[in-house]
């Protein structure tokens, strides 16, 4: 297994789902295709072995250089399993609230998901080439498994062909498991902050807009329509092609 710069305690992801069962153009998304996850280089080795036996093929991790190099890949590297290192934000201080504000509103959050499509549109398309391509199940994942790996999963949806409503339920699921998520990324996260210098008194001050989380990507949606038409206008421009939507779409109704 793949050392890690700190000491880690190994747990199961509190996060993690996979996509099977959603409504798509043509049908409903088989499960096997794509799992969207909370941090998998901290999974203990059952965990690896459960993923594996259950046919997962390929990783894509969307965390940051910083990220994915204090734990590294963790027990998935013993396994066959490809591993994609795609980050959909530069530094973690990209994805903090503008001006130090001490509450994260959900459409500020929304607005930050739409520049995180425009950004890292040509990760994103990748993304969607490796899910397209792979030979089994493909997981993906950041650190809680909300805002990266929600960006991921809505527009890996909307390729799909689901409606909007189908998308922000997805991405609404996540809620529930906040205060777990928050309990297991706690080590990982703290070690990384103090690392990078910030004040992590301060940020424990932040706290989370109590309007449902949902408005994030209804925000994100109606945003990316209103500057591109299309949603998935920016990915298309990143070499998105129709010949690889429509591999998607044949997976997932396979």
């Amino acid at each position: 297994m793949t050392t890690p710069t700190i000491d880690i305690e190994p747990s199961t992801p509190v996060n993690l789902r996979d996509l099977g069962g959603i409504r798509i153009a043509g049908g409903e998304l088989r499960n096997g295709l794509a799992l969207r996850a909370d941090d998998l280089s901290v999974i203990t080795d059952q965990d690896a072995r459960a993923l594996v036996n259950g046919g997962l093929a390929a990783v894509i991790d969307l965390r940051t250089g910083d990220e994915a190099a204090l734990t590294g890949r963790g027990p998935l590297a013993d396994h066959a399993v490809a591993y994609h290192h795609l980050p959909l934000l530069a530094s973690i201080s990209a994805g903090m609230p503008d001006g130090g504000s001490p509450v994260i509103e959900h459409v500020a959050m929304g607005e930050m998901y739409a520049r995180m499509v425009e950004d890292a549109a040509p990760q994103l398309a990748s993304a969607l080439g490796i899910i397209a391509l792979s030979p089994g199940a493909t997981a993906f994942h950041c650190a809680a498994g909300r805002d990266r790996t929600g960006v991921l999963a809505a527009v890996l949806l909307l390729a799909l062909g689901a409606s909007d409503e189908e998308i922000i339920t997805d991405y609404a699921r996540t809620h529930p498991n906040m205060a777990a998520i928050l309990e297991r990324t706690k080590p990982t996260m703290g070690a990384l902050m103090a690392r990078l210098g910030f004040d992590l008194d301060a940020m424990a001050a932040v706290t989370i807009s109590e309007e449902p989380m949902e408005i994030a990507m209804h925000t994100m949606l109606a945003r990316l329509r209103e500057r591109h038409g299309d949603a998935l206008a920016p990915l298309r421009r990143a070499g998105l092609s129709g010949a690889t939507i429509a591999r998607l779409r044949e997976r997932a109704l396979a």
